[in-house]
């Protein structure tokens, strides 16, 4: 398996475009393993939920946070959707909709 190497400060805040161009969000977290004694990102978690998810699970609990239209999206993009080619453009590999979403019940309940 081939792997590409990138420096995580450098895309932590990045925009991110769906293969039409469209607005994925920023990058806010990374989810990583240990695999054969290397640490791997193995998902990116983008957009405003992400956000929350970064600075605090229990913003995420707040009982109109479910009302605020914007931190309803985000979403979790495995790295091998994601186009690390240029890190100064991110882009990932399918259409946005095609994108598994950030669901708040399983953010809640992680930290």
């Amino acid at each position: 398996m081939e792997y590409l190497e990138a420096h995580v400060e450098h895309l932590l805040g990045r925009h991110v475009v769906d293969v039409d161009g469209k607005s994925v969000g920023r990058v806010e977290e990374l989810r990583a393993e240990i695999v054969d004694g290397e640490t791997v990102v193995t998902e990116f978690h983008v957009g405003t939920v992400a956000f929350f998810e970064r600075i605090a699970a229990f913003v995420t609990q707040l009982p109109f946070f479910e009302y605020i239209p914007f931190a309803r999206s985000g979403y979790k993009v495995p790295w091998q959707q994601f186009d690390l080619s240029n890190p100064r453009a991110l882009r990932v590999k399918v259409r946005r909709d095609e994108l598994r979403q950030i669901d708040l019940a399983d953010t809640a309940g992680k930290r």
